[in-house]
């Protein structure tokens, strides 16, 4: 179980004091170019790691997580490291011709602070090391990550001057070169505001119903957004409702939900009733590791989060 993703999960459900989220179960996506010679997923999972603060030396992972020991005899809190999910990005950042690894990392005091860090590993003769770590900052929530012309490009959400670290609202942008045993750039570009218009120009494919539930692959469910609606397809009819943000960066609220009427078999049914219930339940929306997160409230009050992967649905027929 990755407490790693439950606590980057508070990100987005803090905003109604939602109970903390579960491990993902579903993969999280993998932004990757093709390199067979770049570490695992596996091996990123037991590596060991450095750079991580003050506090913390050196740790090895095992099974994606790290353990420390109590600050004080008796305390029941302890520090923890953990690998975010299997969130891994694959590219050529020293030159050197092979492809080397972005992971993002976990740091726990045993608080509510969760401190998120990129981590460059690469294999040199056949041992993985660990070459630079960065510290990102507190809940920080990962759009999206890629190597491009040796540099490592990241866009994130993160606290802005007047948000509370619980729900970030600056859109910020970095652009990272290997070099020195570190990575260096010319700081954070903001680039605006979280809003609705963030998910404008994507369609977005339902992945997970929760984080612990994996959606399956068929029926395809869709989410778009453009001009105060959103819009696509539960399974099988096309749906559409109005929707509008908060006064809080990533709250969100659905109107009332309507679309086509076209009668359909199972299991295209049912997943569009529980798609159509869910979204119109939802309260937040924010990023998880490169996934659109949507939580939503149910029935009985307890909170979920949908999971979404950017990209263009399979053709029909």
């Amino acid at each position: 179980m990755s407490g790693a993703i439950r606590a980057v999960a508070l990100a987005f459900t803090c905003h109604a004091c939602a109970s903390p989220a579960q491990p993902l179960a579903a993969k999280t996506a993998e932004v990757a170019s093709s390199s067979a010679s770049a570490p695992t997923v596996e091996e990123l999972k037991n590596a060991t790691y450095a750079g991580l603060g003050e506090r913390v030396g050196p740790v090895t992972l095992a099974n994606g997580r790290w353990t420390g020991t109590p600050p004080t005899l008796g305390a029941a809190s302890r520090p923890s490291v953990e690998l975010a999910g299997d969130f891994r990005v694959v590219g050529d950042l020293d030159g050197d011709g092979l492809g080397d690894a972005v992971v993002v990392l976990t740091y726990s005091s045993g608080g509510s602070g969760v401190l998120s860090f990129l981590a460059v590993v690469t294999r040199k003769d056949g041992t993985l090391r660990n070459v630079a770590t960065i510290a990102l900052g507190d809940r920080v929530q990962v759009r999206s990550a890629r190597v491009d012309g040796g540099r490592l490009l990241v866009s994130a959400v993160r606290a802005g001057e007047n948000d509370a670290t619980c729900c970030p609202g600056d859109l910020v942008e970095w652009q990272w070169t290997l070099g020195g045993g570190r990575l260096n750039t010319p700081g954070a570009v903001r680039t605006g505001r979280l809003s609705l218009a963030t998910l404008a120009g994507t369609v977005w494919i339902l992945r997970a119903w929760d984080i612990t539930a994996p959606a399956e692959s068929a029926p395809v469910v869709t989410l778009s957004y453009d001009a105060g609606r959103f819009t696509g397809t539960g399974g099988c009819n096309r749906y559409f409702a109005v929707v509008e943000g908060g006064a809080v960066a990533g709250e969100v609220k659905v109107g009332p939900l309507a679309g086509t009427r076209m009668a359909c078999p199972e299991p295209q049914s049912s997943v569009e009733a529980r798609f159509l219930e869910q979204l119109g339940g939802a309260r937040t929306f924010g990023f998880l590791l490169g996934r659109l997160a949507i939580s939503y409230t149910r029935g009985d009050g307890s909170r979920g989060t949908m999971l979404f992967d950017a990209g263009t649905p399979p053709k029909e027929g």
